[in-house]
Order: structure tokens, then C-alpha cells, then sequence
């Protein structure tokens, strides 16, 4: 059903953009976890609009109201409700899209969904303001995996036509992923930042927008983590990845450029290291007949340019039937690809949660 996901962790995320708040029920996460929630707070900065100038000057607390679920600053085990309000709205700057809708953006199929009853003040529910939860989410379940010695880190690839450098072996680490953690752009080449604020600004100035890619990675997982087929590592990370709004495209190790090499160029050889059984590289990122083999998972996620622009664009009326010129209003990011980081590295979390608590249920997540 829409807004819940999850077999073994189940979420259901719940709100609008311009509502009073938002928030997300967590079922499933294991009784007599200590929640670090400086941590918890920390993760949701890094999502928060209206820090730079690459964002949206739209400032939110996002300070969680927790309901249930934690009792004694321990996890109970029965459902965890956490509540974000919505304090800086400005709902009139959409008073125009009941009727005529946004190229880009979710309001003409939102309308012929929910047959017009929809939402539709800062895209409603089908708004990037939703991820926050999300992030809130992931901030538990990061410190879960955590636990069990896994650990998830992102860095930005690619805004626009500016990419930062290869990410290798070196910087799949617990402490390089804690050192992008505190980047506002997080990157492998610093010396790539100046042009990628450029590239955005060079956007915002002609009132359009730019995407980007975010690479993403998991380490410590073992070997045999997920199911064949339709449970597999690559396809329930593939469908939290496409659940975040601007998510146009994923793949998993070399992805698509595996369509102009051999297969002697794209298998993993197997060697004895250190009496693990590790692979001499890792073009299958890390997943095997939907299954870990121990390697880092590591894949790649492609985020659309913002819909929200400010250029004029040609739309349609949809009571009056006509054909129409629309420029957007509001306070709209040139540029999401940096805000998407955490969301991406926190529905990855979730997504490996799920799968590690499926594989624990016989014992236990502390495996009593």
C-alpha cells in the first residue's frame, strides 16, 4: 500500500509538505535498543532545507515528537511514532496549482488519483519534505547495523556535468564515511566543490535547475545476505532507492557499462584472504543472485533536476481546459542532489535492516 514498505521492519511514513507535520511508524525494530539521538538530530541536519546556497531557503526545526515505542531512552519493541512539525510553510505561493499543474511535478497524476482531493501546496505527500522521516528512519537503523559491524556511507559523484573522483577501496571505511558525513558537499576530490557551486548557481541565475548522481555504499555486510529473486538485495534496494522523490535511476557495481564488455571483464576471481573468501575486485558491487557475497555493495543513484523552477513553462488548465504559461513560485532547491545524500544512505539502511532481520529472526537481532 502506498506509504508503508517493509517485511520484517515495517514503516508507514504519513503527512503533506504544508500540513501540520509529519512523521513515520516504525514496527519491527528490536526490543532494548539505546537510540543515540544526538545522532538521530545530527543525520536530520544533514537533510535540512536552507542551509547554503544550493538549497532552499525554506528553514525547518525538524525536531522529532517521539509518541511510542521508546520507553526508559530504550527501544520497547512495539511501534515507534515520531511526529515532525511543519513551522515555516507558505502555502499561498501555491494557490494557483488546484488547477493548473506544474510540468515535472506529481500534480497531474496526483489529481487523476485521488480524483482532485489531493493535496497539491509543496506537492503534498509526494513531496521531498517527506524524506525527512525517512531520514529519521534511517538514522535508527544505521545505528542497528552498527551493532553487527556494517556500516553506510555516500558521496556525491556528480552534479550536472562536474564529477568528482573514482571511489575505490580506500575510501570504503567506517572513517571516511564519518568524514563525509560532516562535508556539505561530500566528496572524494575536494577540489571539485568550487566548480559543482558554480554549476548550480550557474543554474539558479537562469532560473532553472541541475541533478546529479550519488554513490552509495555498504561494508561489513557478510556473505549470503538476502533472497532469489524478488527479494533481493539489488531489487529492495532498488525499490526504496526509486521511493525517494527525483530518483530516476539505479544500478549496482559496473551497471550499465557492463553492456559494452565481456564477462571475463566483468567477474569477480575469488581468492583466500586472511582466511575469508574475498573477490580480486568488485564489478557486481558486492551482490550476487540477489545475494551479498561479502564484498561492499555499492551502487549508484541517479537524481533528476528540481521541477521547481522558475523559468516560464508551457502547462494546461485542467477546469478550464485550456493550454497555459506557468511560472513556478516558492522557495524551490537549484539543486537536491546534497540533501539527497543522507535520504539515499537511510533508505539503504532500512533496506539492509529489513533483509539482516529477516536472516536473525530464528535467534534474535542480539542473536539470543
Amino acid at each position: 500500500m502506498s506509504g508503508q514498505w517493509g517485511q520484517n521492519l515495517r514503516v508507514s511514513i504519513f503527512g503533506e509538505s504544508h500540513g501540520a507535520g509529519i512523521g513515520i511508524v516504525l514496527d519491527g525494530l528490536p526490543s532494548g535498543l539505546a537510540v543515540d539521538w544526538d545522532e538521530v538530530a545530527r543525520e536530520l541536519k544533514r537533510r535540512a532545507p536552507g542551509q547554503n546556497a544550493m538549497s532552499t531557503t525554506r528553514k525547518e526545526a525538524d525536531v522529532p515528537k517521539i509518541l511510542s515505542g521508546v520507553f526508559n531512552g530504550y527501544t520497547t519493541g512495539t511501534p515507534l511514532c515520531a511526529v515532525i512539525e511543519n513551522t515555516n510553510t507558505r502555502s499561498g505561493d501555491y494557490a494557483d496549482l488546484n488547477d493548473t499543474v506544474r510540468p515535472g511535478h506529481a500534480d497531474y497524476p496526483g489529481a487523476m488519483r485521488y480524483g482532485g482531493y489531493n493535496d497539491y501546496r509543496g506537492g503534498g505527500h509526494f513531496s521531498g519534505r517527506i524524506t525527512a522521516p525517512l531520514v529519521f528512519c534511517g538514522a535508527i537503523c544505521k545505528q542497528m547495523l552498527a551493532q553487527k559491524g556494517i556500516y553506510v556511507g555516500a558521496h556525491i559523484q556528480r552534479i550536472h556535468d562536474v564529477t568528482d573522483g573514482e571511489m575505490t577501496a580506500q575510501h570504503l571505511t567506517k572513517a571516511q564515511f564519518e568524514a563525509w558525513k560532516a562535508q556539505t558537499l561530500p566528496l572524494i576530490d575536494m577540489s571539485k566543490a568550487e566548480a559543482m557551486g558554480q554549476a548550480v548557481a550557474k543554474a539558479k541565475a537562469a532560473c532553472d535547475s541541475v541533478g546529479g548522481i550519488v554513490e552509495c555504499a555498504a561494508i561489513g555486510l557478510p556473505a549470503g545476505v538476502g533472497e532469489p529473486f524478488f527479494d533481493s538485495v539489488e531489487s529492495t534496494l532498488a525499490h526504496l532507492f526509486f521511493s525517494v522523490p527525483a530518483v530516476k535511476g539505479v544500478e549496482f557495481g559496473l551497471g550499465f557499462a557492463m553492456a559494452s564488455r565481456y564477462g571475463s571483464q566483468c567477474n569477480d576471481p575469488y581468492i583466500w584472504k586472511n582466511g575469508q573468501v574475498e573477490t580480486t575486485t568488485n564489478h557486481n558491487g558486492g551482490v550476487l543472485g540477489g545475494l551479498t557475497n561479502g564484498m561492499p555493495v555499492v551502487c549508484r543513484v541517479v537524481i533528476k533536476p528540481t521541477a521547481s523552477i522558475a523559468k516560464e513553462q508551457h502547462t494546461v488548465s485542467l477546469k478550464r481546459k485550456t493550454e497555459e504559461t506557468l511560472v513556478v513560485k516558492g522557495r524551490h532547491d537549484p539543486c537536491i542532489v546534497q540533501r539527497a545524500v543522507p535520504v539515499l544512505e537511510s533508505v539503504m539502511a532500512l533496506g539492509l535492516a529489513d533483509l539482516l532481520l529477516g536472516r536473525c529472526q530464528r535467534k534474535g537481532w542480539n542473536g539470543q
